[in-house]
């Protein structure tokens, strides 16, 4: 046991060589596909979760990745399609308590400070084993989708497809206070040995001027991210709409002309999927980008290094983040020391490229269980602070009023600050949440210092609020100053207000 402790902190010594930055995304993808709820009452289910958000909050994860439509069905009380059977084990059934999952996470993620971003799948209708509700799309418009495998695939080629799938998270905008809309990696299906894609009848009847089908196809995704983005922005233009790729965009082995790809070796986005991820980027239809590279430093067909270089240095015109995959991490052998896993090498490579704004972890679970101690390095040393998220400034850079009324009290036998967040008449520039800044005597007043965080409000429902902090009585804090900053629902930040005690 004392050698494993060493050892530990040997690790521990070697890593983050790169100081935490003030702003970072901090996500966890939390999936519904794995069965994780099957054969457990509503109650269960919140109680399983409630202990998830509690250790991820505990980890300093300030985002989560809710799966909300893994197949044209809804973990939400949709006005257009069914109840999710990874639910209840029945498509079409609901909570026997009424319980909505979507509205229960969206308040409990912004209870602890944290984003809530609904994750849908804008094309898979039907799995292998599903039982189709009779008011499911793929049951009640047949014509509007094709077999691929085991799968149902909503036809990328029909315009009514695209509004569908619009109209859904028009839906979910309308009903619910999230503050993201995120798609992952499936577009059209992973390729399957002997199967063949059955649009070539669709294309030959409207090609739209593409002379092959594979850019035709690219085309018909691309309208739909452009039309998933008008509608974000027309419906609530403070959520963000984020996409989580495949990790490798195109191949280039030979490495000439570098911008074509990555010289890696495996399945592609552009080739395979028919997705452009490049371009929704360049033309600004996502906000954020995690492409999922989820591969271990030296790997031959698909290297992380290599990858998060590239993804750096070709696609870094919105935020861009890394999708980590906590089990293959642990499970790798630092290069540079065998007796470390690869999760330091991994955020070292991530921190030092200019581009590289936060990662996700693959997957929720997997931190909360705390291989290689993945969750008590992430809260000893790689979020050790809290962090404001990464701006986004193309949305909005306004930051909004300072907080007022600032004072030192009394509250609950000990000294506390007090304060009111600000007034404000439009919602992008309404006070989500407030920074309180932390100075000993004798330090320099720099709000670009993350270690000077003491503390991030939760989420803040009403303006002109009265907020305190407590201080607590263990530590004399005479001649410190503290400062206290408002964030809108963008994480712009407002001027400090300061406070000497």
């Amino acid at each position: 046991m004392k050698k494993l402790l060493l050892i530990l902190v040997a690790m521990m010594m070697t890593w983050s060589s790169f100081a935490q930055p003030k702003r970072e995304f901090r996500g966890a993808w939390m999936q519904c596909v794995n069965g994780m709820y099957l054969g457990k009452s509503s109650e269960q289910v919140r109680q399983m979760l409630l202990s998830q958000l509690n250790q991820l909050q505990d980890a300093g994860i300030n985002a989560i990745m809710f799966q909300v439509r893994p197949e044209g069905d809804a973990l939400y009380k949709s006005n257009i399609e069914p109840w999710s059977r990874y639910l209840t084990g029945k498509q079409g059934l609901a909570p026997a308590d009424g319980w909505d999952p979507l509205a229960w996470m969206v308040e409990q993620c912004h209870s602890r400070g944290m984003e809530c971003h609904a994750w849908i799948n804008p094309y898979r209708a039907k799995m292998k084993s599903t039982v189709l509700a009779s008011n499911h799309a793929a049951a009640m418009f047949p014509e509007r989708v094709f077999q691929y495998g085991d799968l149902l695939i909503f036809n990328p080629a029909l315009e009514v497809n695209r509004k569908y799938t619009c109209l859904v998270v028009e839906d979910i905008l309308n009903n619910y206070d999230v503050d993201g809309l995120h798609i992952d990696d499936y577009f059209y299906p992973y390729p399957v040995a002997g199967q063949v894609i059955p649009d070539q009848a669709y294309y030959e009847k409207d090609k739209r001027g593409f002379a092959t089908i594979e850019d035709w196809r690219r085309d018909n995704v691309n309208l739909l991210i452009e039309d998933l983005h008008k509608v974000i922005r027309k419906t609530k233009p403070w959520v963000k709409f984020g996409v989580s790729p495949f990790g490798i965009y195109r191949n280039n082995p030979a490495g000439v002309n570098a911008k074509e790809g990555s010289a890696t070796n495996g399945t592609t986005n552009y080739y395979d999927l028919y997705a452009d991820v490049v371009k929704w980027v360049e033309k600004g239809w996502v906000d954020y980008n995690i492409p999922q590279i989820y591969w271990n430093v030296g790997t031959k067909v698909a290297d992380y290094d290599v990858l998060c270089h590239w993804w750096n240095d070709y696609c870094g015109k919105r935020p861009l983040f890394i999708g980590q995959d906590v089990e293959r991490t642990v499970s790798g052998k630092d290069p540079n020391n065998p007796n470390a896993h690869q999760m330091g090498l991994k955020y070292d490579i991530q921190r030092s490229l200019s581009n590289v704004k936060g990662s996700c972890q693959w997957y929720a679970a997997a931190v909360c269980t705390n291989q290689g101690g993945y969750r008590d390095y992430l809260k000893t040393i790689f979020h050790k602070y809290p962090s404001l998220q990464p701006e986004m400034k193309f949305i909005d850079k306004k930051a909004p009023s300072k907080v007022k009324k600032v004072k030192v009290v009394y509250s609950e036998g000990q000294p506390a600050l007090s304060w009111y967040t600000p007034k404000s008449k439009k919602e992008m520039d309404k006070v989500v949440q407030c920074v309180i800044y932390r100075f000993a005597p004798g330090e320099k007043v720099d709000l670009n210092d993350a270690s000077h965080i003491a503390y991030m409000t939760n989420r803040i429902s009403e303006p002109n609020t009265r907020l305190l902090y407590h201080l607590g009585n263990q530590i004399d804090y005479s001649g410190y100053t503290f400062v206290i900053t408002a964030l809108d629902r963008l994480h712009n930040e407002s001027k400090g207000v300061k406070v000497k005690l």
